[in-house]
């Protein structure tokens, strides 16, 4: 019989203000703020006994915990957001999950009001 490949995914939400300081003039260079959404997918054979991926309180306390780190915050001061795009929040998730969640294979960074989003393949 062959591997049964599952991905499991977990999402939170954070506020954030941002600025582009190497963006074309205009909205980008200016300090404004965006509700972001991020997710986080694991993706894997089904593990042990109890036959999942991975523990899905596990994956939410640690997106959760991630994101509670850049709300209500200003991103270009977290070191690795310097320049806060959205690829660059997608590899700040990865840095701080990958440890945990060796099968961590995408992470999508959105702003749901203006429909914008980036998407992270890591397998």
């Amino acid at each position: 019989m062959s591997s049964r490949i599952f991905e499991i995914t977990k999402a939170a939400t954070f506020d954030a203000a941002h600025h582009l300081p190497e963006g074309p003039a205009g909205p980008y260079t200016r300090l404004h703020g965006h509700s972001f959404r991020v997710e986080a997918t694991v993706r894997g054979e089904e593990q042990g006994a109890i036959g999942w991926v991975a523990d899905l309180g596990d994956l939410d306390r640690a997106l959760r915990a991630a994101a509670d780190e850049l709300d209500h915050g200003l991103l270009n001061e977290k070191p690795g957001l310097e320049s806060p795009t959205l690829e660059h929040i997608c590899l700040w998730f990865a840095d701080r999950l990958t440890p945990q969640f060796p099968g961590l294979s995408r992470i999508v960074v959105s702003r749901p009001t203006v429909g914008e989003s980036c998407a992270l393949n890591l397998s």
